[in-house]
């Protein structure tokens, strides 16, 4: 599972910091020369800021839990890394497809995602308890 940990953290640091360029750069470009309304521009900005962010935290938490797994319960450890691995990425995805002109509705996915980052944290403090 240590592996798993290392490829997540490894697959989330990069597209977070891809898609944090693309928002800080190319699609804030698109955005100007679309003429949006400057609170829409800003909107779609910050969901790829936010995307990127709650992305880059969470290959960083599966870093420590790779680190950490020696000294975790290991089945608790096991759903705290799913729930970081798979829920950074549909959280931030979702977010991001938006942004590159998805529909709204893809916003009732994202807190599928956060639902999936909470279920890491709680399994985190509950992988320390043995």
């Amino acid at each position: 599972m240590e592996r798993f940990c290392l490829i997540f953290a490894s697959l989330n640091g990069f597209l977070a910091v891809a898609f944090g360029a693309f928002g800080a750069h190319g699609l804030k470009r698109k955005l100007e020369a679309m003429a949006l309304a400057p609170d829409e521009s800003a909107k779609i900005l910050g969901w790829v800021d936010t995307g990127a962010h709650y992305q880059l935290v969470h290959a960083a938490a599966l870093l420590a839990l790779a680190a950490l797994w020696p000294r975790l319960n290991p089945g608790p450890a096991t759903l705290a890394a799913r729930g970081f691995a798979w829920g950074a990425l549909i959280f931030s995805l979702s977010l991001y497809a938006m942004a590159l002109g998805a529909p709204r509705w893809f916003g009732a996915i994202t807190p599928i995602g956060g639902l999936g980052l909470l279920v890491g944290w709680a399994s985190l403090a509950w992988a320390f308890s043995h």
